[in-house]
């Protein structure tokens, strides 16, 4: 399978299906980039203080697949969390594995529609890597299918968020290839910060509010 015919599965839910079916015990199959620990210098100032467990922050983690992350936010007090994936696989797994932990919920979705996600109903979004997944091809001139996907995810996650919410995105992707698919129909105020650590190359975190 070639590059480009490689990140064009990432984008299909069979692709993820066969991943997850491969879990063992309760080890992430493919945790994305960084660890819940290396992140936390960004969550500290993003979540914790701005969206403190004692408000009951409605949480909405965006293609969530097997991450910690969930799990580990719980551990923080967090009791409202609404996990999504178009990986029926995963979203079984994880309802079993998450059981006995209060407040995470687990859902078929696309991130795409959110169909079943209430307009205005979210205050924090969080993905770390999903919509890297819908990304291929040429980074200077994407595809139009790239163009559509992310168009209506950011259209979709933009509808869900609360007025005074905010989506927390991380990305390996350089910054001036992201920012115009972030914000292509201007829905956003957008802050970045560089993400450093022990990794050999650098992540960047986005903080997107609504314009």
């Amino acid at each position: 399978m070639g590059a480009d015919e490689e990140g064009k599965a990432l984008a299909t839910p069979e692709y993820w299906n066969s991943r997850y079916e491969k879990s063992v015990d309760d080890q992430p199959t493919h945790e994305w980039f960084r660890s819940f620990e290396a992140l936390e210098p960004f969550l500290h100032p993003n979540l914790y203080n701005a969206f403190p467990p004692k408000s009951d922050p409605r949480i909405l983690h965006l293609g969530s697949g097997d991450s910690t992350v969930p799990a580990d936010l719980a551990k923080r007090g967090y009791n409202n969390q609404l996990c999504v994936d178009f990986s029926q696989t995963v979203v079984d797994l994880m309802s079993k594995r998450h059981e006995s932990i209060p407040g995470i919920s687990w859902q078929w979705a696309d991130v795409r529609d959110l169909a079943d996600v209430p307009s205005e109903s979210v205050d924090v979004g969080f993905d770390k890597g999903t919509l890297d997944a819908f990304i291929h091809g040429s980074p200077w001139n994407p595809p139009d299918e790239v163009k559509e996907s992310t168009g209506r995810y950011m259209q979709a996650v933009h509808r869900v968020l609360k007025p005074n919410g905010a989506f927390l995105y991380i990305t390996f992707r350089q910054p001036h290839f992201i920012k115009p698919l972030l914000n292509a129909a201007s829905l956003w105020t957008m802050r970045m910060e560089t993400l450093g650590g022990a990794s050999s190359f650098d992540y960047f975190a986005f903080v997107l509010k609504k314009a």
